[in-house]
C-alpha cells in the first residue's frame, strides 16, 4: 500500500517588535507544533516603514500572520496595504492619534534608562538583554517609526480575517487603543485573561489563538 500523504502544514509568519528579534518567538513556535511551518524572521529594524513592509510583504503573503506590539503594528500596515495574508492575530499594536499618549511611557523609559528600561516597560520583566542584538540607535529609530504610525481603514477583504488582542493585565491605555482600533478598522477583538506580553509570558495562549484563526470561518 502507498504511504499516506501527510497533511499540508499551515504557514505562519511571526513578526517581532522593537528591542527583540526572531528568537523571541521560540516559545510560540514550539507551542504551535508540527502542524505549522513557522517563520520567525528578524526584520531589518530600519526605522523606515516602507523598508519594513518591503521585507515582510512577500513573506506574509498567503500566510497566517501574528505580531506583538511593533510586530502587530506592522501587521496592521501590511493589512492596510492589501497584503493577502490568510489571517492575523495582532496583539496590542500602536494606535497613532487615536490614543496619543500610548507610547509616551516607553519613550520616557528609553530616554531615562536606555534599552533595558524601554523593553521592560513595554514587555515586562520577562524581557532580558538576550532578546535583542539591536543597539540604542536602532531602537531609537524604531521608536520614532512606531510613534509616527497612523492606522488606516482596512480593505473589506482583509478586515474580517484580523483579530486584535489585548491582555487583561495590560495598562489601561492599551485597552483604550484596542477599543479605538476595533471601531476604526471593523475587526474582531479579544481580551486575553491574565496576560500582557503574550509571546513571552503566555506563548501557549498565543499559539492557541493562531490555531483558532487558522480554521476556516
Amino acid at each position: 500500500m502507498a504511504a499516506p500523504v501527510p497533511a499540508a502544514r499551515r504557514r505562519v509568519v511571526l513578526i517581532h517588535g522593537t528591542a527583540t528579534d526572531g528568537r523571541v518567538w521560540a516559545g510560540v513556535a514550539a507551542a504551535l507544533g508540527p502542524g505549522y511551518e513557522v517563520e520567525c524572521p528578524t526584520r531589518p529594524q530600519s526605522g523606515d516603514l516602507d523598508t519594513e513592509v518591503a521585507f515582510l510583504a512577500p513573506r506574509c503573503a498567503g500566510a497566517i500572520v501574528a505580531g506583538v506590539s511593533g510586530g502587530a503594528t506592522l501587521g496592521l500596515e501590511l493589512a492596510a496595504r492589501g497584503v493577502p495574508f490568510t489571517a492575523a492575530v495582532l496583539h496590542e499594536p500602536a494606535a497613532g492619534s487615536l490614543v496619543p499618549g500610548l507610547l509616551a511611557p516607553v519613550a520616557a523609559a528609553f530616554a531615562d534608562g536606555g534599552t533595558g528600561a524601554f523593553a521592560r516597560t513595554l514587555y515586562g520583566q520577562s524581557w532580558h538583554e538576550g532578546r535583542t542584538t539591536a543597539d540604542t540607535g536602532t531602537i531609537a529609530a524604531e521608536l520614532r517609526m512606531f510613534r509616527a504610525f497612523e492606522p488606516r481603514p482596512l480593505p473589506d477583504s482583509i478586515a474580517d480575517r484580523v483579530l486584535l488582542t489585548v491582555g487583561a493585565d495590560s495598562p489601561e491605555p492599551r485597552h483604550r487603543a484596542d477599543a479605538a482600533l476595533t471601531a476604526l478598522l471593523g475587526v474582531r477583538t479579544r481580551v486575553v485573561p491574565g496576560a500582557h506580553a503574550l509571546h513571552l509570558d503566555h506563548p501557549t495562549a498565543l499559539a492557541a489563538l493562531i490555531a483558532e484563526i487558522a480554521e476556516p470561518r
